[in-house]
């Protein structure tokens, strides 16, 4: 009888063993019971940052949050340097990016987005005593830039890619220090993170758009091919959308939301 017992358990255990197998790895399906590594450059206020205490906060991170929550998601953040945050995803070190990731055709070649959750466009931050009033007039002067990102992209087609004059940061807050201490005459940068920064640190700038600067969106990236994943990051998108938590959150972070 305990023979009989003991092989019924071996079956059983190959038989669970095997189940699980059949699950691709690196799915959704595969990782449903474990926390998904969540990669965030945490140097981009407000949409993240670190608090004293090494907890990651801001507005991707608590739309992420919500949209788990709808989705069934456990979620473990990470603060991630932005030079390595898409390695990270393609070495399967990280399961999901949010960082104020603009979508682009680029990034899209090697990883795959949500539909977007949040519109930007370019800011110029001056001086206040600063005539300049478009970008082409930057051309002989020392822009700061976060490396890898849209306004170091823009700012290296007007001056060339390794032009002296481009200044670039680990963070857009330290680009618009180094403005406020004079190492650089402007700042190019997203809007959300530039006004931010302002906001709370109250200084002689300004700042000004320009019409050569697309509208651009942000979206979360999962590995190219995760598709189960991807489906349920969008469905929690849409459910806090249709419910009003995106607004609320939004709300926390920019102010009533323009429609």
């Amino acid at each position: 009888m305990k023979s009989i017992l003991l092989g019924l358990v071996l079956l059983l255990t190959l038989t669970s063993c095997t189940k699980k197998s059949e699950s691709p790895e690196g799915t959704v399906s595969s990782q449903a019971k474990q926390e998904l590594v969540v990669g965030t450059d945490a140097a981009y206020a407000p949409f993240e940052s670190e608090t004293a205490d090494k907890t990651v906060q801001g507005f991707d991170i608590d739309i992420l949050k919500a949209i788990a929550e709808k989705s069934g998601l456990k979620l473990k953040f990470v603060n991630t340097p932005w030079e390595g945050l898409f390695s990270q995803l393609q070495s399967g070190d990280r399961d999901i990016l949010v960082s104020a990731i603009t979508i682009n055709d680029e990034r899209k070649k090697v990883m795959d987005f949500s539909e977007p959750y949040f519109e930007a466009v370019q800011l110029i931050a001056l001086p206040a005593s600063s005539k300049i009033t478009k970008f082409d007039e930057l051309k002989n002067s020392k822009i700061g830039v976060q490396t890898g990102t849209t306004g170091d992209e823009v700012s290296s087609r007007l001056l060339g890619k390794s032009n002296p004059n481009i200044k670039r940061f680990e963070g857009t807050p330290l680009a618009l220090q180094e403005l406020e201490n004079g190492g650089v005459d402007a700042v190019v940068a997203d809007n959300g993170v530039v006004n931010n920064f302002l906001a709370n640190n109250p200084k002689t700038f300004k700042t000004i758009s320009d019409a050569s600067f697309s509208k651009e969106y942000y979206g979360i990236a999962v590995k190219k091919g995760n598709a189960e994943l991807l489906k349920k990051i969008n469905d929690g998108l849409s459910a806090i959308k249709a419910d009003g938590t995106y607004d609320r959150i939004y709300k926390i972070y920019f102010g009533e939301k323009k429609n």
